[in-house]
């Protein structure tokens, strides 16, 4: 009975096998669906709804922008983890909910092996922003005014144990200083706070365009290069806070999509992303073109996730 057995799982396996090339090359038969952890409004909706409208064309289907916002991405990407892995639903996601968010608190999908790295789309131009009658116009004005009134000032996120919560906890540590943590649904909410005098910081490149229309002020750029549509303000290395600079944003598949479909995808989204007006529409939400295929991307996630266990570990972080 045994080896009766033992044959029909192998021929199901040779079976299965054959079928993938079949099904790649009938993919996509319908409109996949790209799920984007946060609400409308912020730069992770904005990058999506670009990628998703541009490559979708190039694959003959729509493809749908799906928000399902909560728990800091988790909830996105939990649904993208427990999805058929058909190629048919995706994940649009930032450094935090692979490389930062476990170290912090138990997530519901293994980041590791239950989403599929397809392609880095993009690195942020980081900025901490804050409201504009703050009375300090500088990164080491606010510092200076944060340490006589510790806990007196907030700072919001796009959610706790976001990359916009944990850049944060990082600079106030490494200045000595102590703000109260506002944590939202995504960025967008935390940006309409801020606009309306409710919290006093974020760290997020959202903030790009109130900032540019004299709404908020920059005190500083978190990446590790100064904002081409800022170029007065320093980075926080250059303020004399030394702290690892850039996020980025990038696609996922569930566990068991067949690697000619991810191929595929990869393939499209990279001339998307390499277009030569792709850096123009980008910039309007800070970001730029940064494409890295599977393989590649695979290892940039890894190294980012021992990066960030390490950091979290050092410093001390923790999510309530």
């Amino acid at each position: 009975m045994r080896t009766v057995r033992d044959c029909f799982r192998v021929l199901a396996l040779v079976t299965a096998i054959m079928a993938a090339p079949a099904f790649a090359q009938a993919w996509p038969a319908q409109p996949p669906r790209l799920i984007v952890p946060y609400p409308a409004g912020g730069n992770a909706d904005a990058i999506g709804r670009l990628i998703a409208n541009r490559v979708g064309p190039l694959l003959g289907q729509t493809i749908v922008v799906e928000n399902r916002a909560g728990a800091g991405g988790t909830i996105g990407a939990q649904a993208v983890a427990r999805a058929p892995g058909d190629g048919y639903t995706l994940l649009l996601a930032p450094v935090a909910i692979l490389a930062i968010t476990p170290h912090l608190r138990k997530v519901p999908y293994d980041p590791e092996t239950e989403l599929v790295p397809v392609a880095m789309l993009s690195s942020s131009y980081g900025l901490m922003a804050a409201r504009r009658d703050l009375p300090a116009n500088t990164l080491q004005e606010f510092v200076a005014l944060a340490r006589k009134d510790p806990g007196k000032y907030t700072f919001g996120s796009a959610g706790a144990a976001t990359a916009t919560h944990i850049t944060g906890e990082i600079v106030h540590l490494k200045a000595g200083i102590r703000l109260l943590h506002v944590p939202f649904k995504g960025s967008a909410d935390a940006l309409n706070d801020l606009l309306g005098g409710r919290i006093d910081l974020i760290y997020d490149p959202v903030a790009l365009a109130q900032v540019k229309a004299g709404n908020l002020k920059a005190l500083a750029v978190t990446s590790g290069v100064r904002h081409p549509e800022l170029p007065a303000v320093p980075t926080l290395r250059q303020a004399g806070i030394d702290v690892p600079g850039g996020s980025w944003f990038g696609v996922f598949a569930s566990r068991g999509t067949p690697a000619a479909v991810v191929s595929r995808l990869a393939a499209e989204i990279e001339k998307v992303v390499i277009a030569a007006d792709a850096r123009e529409q980008m910039l309007k939400f800070s970001q730029y073109p940064d494409f890295k295929a599977p393989q590649a991307f695979a290892r940039q996630v890894a190294d980012d996730r021992a990066f960030y266990r390490e950091l979290i570990d050092k410093a001390g972080i923790k999510v309530d």
